[in-house]
């Protein structure tokens, strides 16, 4: 199951319930197998320029290759940049867990 950290700065009016909704539904749109994504969001009000982090963690899979991970980020950027309605810089990053990683349920 992937996992989605959204940090910002709190000035930005951020509707994260959708972006979480909608990231979920990218991930899944391209990736059927990925399932429900476990999501939070840090808000905060020490920064310097407003600003938006977007982590995404998955697990490596044999289909997860350099193009899908591509395509993937491509999707992420477009659906979050529908999401934004303040300027501000957005940077998105996407890791694959190692082997040592589990969900207990």
């Amino acid at each position: 199951m992937p996992h989605v950290e959204i940090k910002h700065s709190s000035d930005l009016r951020l509707n994260v319930k959708s972006l979480f909704d909608d990231i979920e539904s990218t991930i899944n749109k391209l990736d059927s197998s990925a399932g429900t994504c476990k999501s939070r969001a840090y808000p905060t009000k020490s920064y310097k320029h407003s600003h938006v982090m977007i982590e995404v963690w998955l697990l490596p899979k044999k289909h997860r290759d350099h193009d899908f991970t591509q395509t993937l980020l491509k999707e992420l950027k477009n659906c979050i940049e529908k999401q934004m309605t303040t300027p501000c810089y957005v940077s998105v990053q996407l890791y694959y867990r190692d082997s040592n990683y589990t969900t207990i349920e």
